[in-house]
């Protein structure tokens, strides 16, 4: 009995306790400044032109509520927060029932986030991370609670939320799909557009007509049970026939919100907003973005990756300046927001080679130097040994030449080069070019086993692209606020890191990567786009048990693509031509009404005519004949019938 009464003191202490609290902290929010919110974290992406390709805070197109179908508004209400008129932002009997149901079936299989929660969380782009993201979102609902009626947090929520293919806010989600304004839809088109915020890319009905029909009649049989329609109106409305619209003004790229992601990630780490600034200010982002070059990318990946759990990203950079003038994080936006191109890291494989190629030619292997190619144990000391091995075991079993090496992607010759240059110059060669990523000075370091974020590497290989002249990559060129008082604006600090001279006979090597020309006892890395390609590229690619790379440049620009699963699952034989058609067909239709872009020779480069095979200069009866580039005083002297 004492027991009892201690408890039930103790109950009432803690809720007595809880009801100061709120008190306090409601008088508290009443006299902090009111949220405007048709301006608060209204962000204007802008593309390299000045064309506005983003508006952050939803939609602008505002509709108010007493103009939305009431249809949509109780279907909305019925599926997302029945009790949403009751509670206080917060629905307690829904958390508590939520966590029993998880805490049962030992998994998330029910969320409790209120309207007035995703209405917060709408509010305030990703600045802040996992658990003070998620307070900053608690305290913006209880705000919100406070300060605006249960209808103006309605009507915001309405405007902001995602009804998917890159649409946001009710009235541009009515246009898009039924190309009429929200306060004409019916009964079967607005329950339809209250299931696509639970899941986008499951429920938009030009995306999935089967699975957007099976969440309408739930919602629809919650409108019955919650008192709004009769069950003739739900199965009337289920059974209406619709025709879907699918258009709207603005661009129609679900590959442009990663790029739009990677801005605010720029921006986030710039360090030049204060903390709480977007509560009540706008601003105005000017990036590098070229819509045609974004265009052809994300065409690409669409176009050409017909296996629905694999993944991509994708970067490409202006080389004489460093702007990153595209780029994508994933296959569809709409499937997985995580921005690959930002935030993963995975392992380079050969890729990597072009720096050991570049330390080489730096310290004095010409394309004719010769290693033995053969199945090799290395000892790396304390009694432990390495023995990588060719693609497909793929061996010569003799001696071959760096221009052979490169082109086969000889595993053998690279670790041979590898050990005799010393394992530090390629770590010191990546950092030298713009690897940021910390790099382990290892024997398997020139095969890619470390791993890489997609932007550095291709940043690197930009370095090499600019005749050894390293750029800072960026996206944002400026920004302003929303009286366009500049506030940041992005300043170059181009430096020479690499010689010149030695940059373009890598280039011109790697340019052998799709010369069919090289055929012998293996193929160059890339012939099988080589019918794809009109214009001179330098190409490499790169591929490890989990990821495919391909890495290829012209004089201006530098496209890199990375192809793998999210899992670290293997790749199948069949995934990793992925990489190389997306890169082909990307940097072909960007560049086809342009000019092919390739090096001038300079001055202290020659060019001889070599057997490539043995890298001999050529006589008569040398099998292959091919003109290949030398610093003055490196080529060779010996003839082919002379070795």
């Amino acid at each position: 009995m004492k027991k009892r009464k201690i408890f039930l003191k103790l109950f009432v202490f803690f809720n007595f306790f809880i009801c100061i609290l709120f008190t306090i902290i409601h008088f508290y929010i009443i006299y902090l400044p009111k949220i405007d919110l048709k301006k608060t974290n209204n962000v204007i992406i802008y593309d390299k032109d000045d064309n506005v390709i983003f508006k952050g805070n939803g939609s602008k197109e505002w509709i108010s509520l007493d103009l939305i179908d009431p249809d949509l508004i109780n279907a909305t209400i019925s599926v997302e927060d029945k009790r949403f008129f009751k509670h206080n932002g917060f629905d307690y009997i829904r958390i508590i029932k939520s966590m029993y149901n998880n805490l049962r079936t030992h998994d998330i299989v029910e969320g409790a986030s209120t309207i007035t929660q995703q209405y917060a969380r709408n509010l305030y782009l990703d600045f802040d991370r996992n658990i003070k993201r998620k307070l900053k979102e608690a305290w913006l609902a209880l705000k919100l609670e406070t300060t605006y009626s249960k209808e103006e947090i309605l009507e915001g929520y309405l405007n902001t939320i995602n009804y998917g293919n890159g649409v946001m806010g009710i009235q541009n989600a009515s246009k898009y799909y039924f190309n009429k304004s929200a306060e004409n839809l019916s009964l079967s088109e607005a329950s339809m557009l209250a299931g696509i915020p639970g899941s986008p890319a499951t429920y938009s009905p030009i995306n999935n007509e089967k699975n957007s029909k099976k969440r309408q009649k739930i919602i629809l049989n919650s409108m019955v049970k919650n008192g709004y329609i009769s069950k003739k109106q739900a199965d009337d409305a289920y059974m209406e026939k619709l025709t879907y619209y699918g258009k709207k003004d603005s661009l129609n790229l679900s590959t442009l919100l990663y790029y739009k992601d990677a801005a605010l990630n720029e921006l986030y780490n710039l360090n030049i907003i204060p903390h709480d600034y977007l509560d009540s200010n706008s601003i105005k982002i000017y990036t590098n973005l070229d819509l045609s070059a974004q265009e052809k990318l994300e065409e690409a990946v669409k176009k050409d990756i017909d296996n629905n759990d694999i993944q991509t990203s994708g970067v490409m950079i202006e080389n004489k300046t460093g702007k990153i003038i595209a780029l994508t994080g994933g296959t569809d936006y709409e499937k997985s927001q995580y921005n690959r191109a930002v935030l993963s890291k995975r392992q380079v494989g050969s890729t990597m080679k072009s720096f050991l190629y570049y330390a080489a030619l730096d310290n004095g292997f010409t394309a004719s130097s010769l290693f033995l190619s053969e199945p090799t144990t290395f000892s790396t000391g304390k009694n432990q040994s390495y023995s990588p091995s060719n693609f497909s075991n793929i061996y010569p079993n003799k001696e071959i030449p760096l221009i052979l090496a490169l082109a086969y992607s000889d595993n053998i010759y690279a670790v041979k080069t590898h050990l005799f240059l010393g394992e530090e110059m390629l770590v010191n060669t990546a950092k030298k070019v713009g690897i940021k990523e910390h790099l382990t000075p290892n024997v398997s370091l020139p095969l890619g086993t470390n791993e890489i974020n997609i932007i550095d590497i291709t940043r690197g290989y930009s370095t090499i692209a600019n005749e050894g002249i390293k750029n800072d990559t960026y996206i944002i060129r400026k920004v302003k606020t929303n009286d366009n008082k500049v506030i940041y604006k992005h300043k170059s600090y181009p430096k020479q890191v690499l010689d010149n001279n030695i940059t373009f006979i890598l280039s011109n090597l790697l340019n052998n990567c799709y010369d069919n020309y090289l055929i012998d006892y293996n193929s160059p890395t890339c012939l099988s786009i080589k019918p794809k390609l009109t214009k001179t590229y330098a190409i490499k690619t790169g591929t490890t048990n989990t990821d495919s790379w391909t890495i290829g440049y012209n004089k201006d620009y530098t496209l890199g693509i990375w192809i793998g699963y999210d899992d670290n699952k293997n790749l199948l034989s069949s995934d990793t031509k992925y990489s190389k058609i997306i890169w082909a067909d990307t940097i072909e239709n960007y560049l086809r009404n342009k000019k092919d872009s390739w090096y001038n020779k300079p001055d202290n480069v020659i060019s001889v005519i070599i057997n490539p095979l043995n890298g001999y200069l050529a006589t008569n009866e040398s099998k292959k004949k091919k003109a290949v580039y030398y610093i003055k005083g490196t080529q060779p002297t010996k003839y082919d019938n002379e070795k």
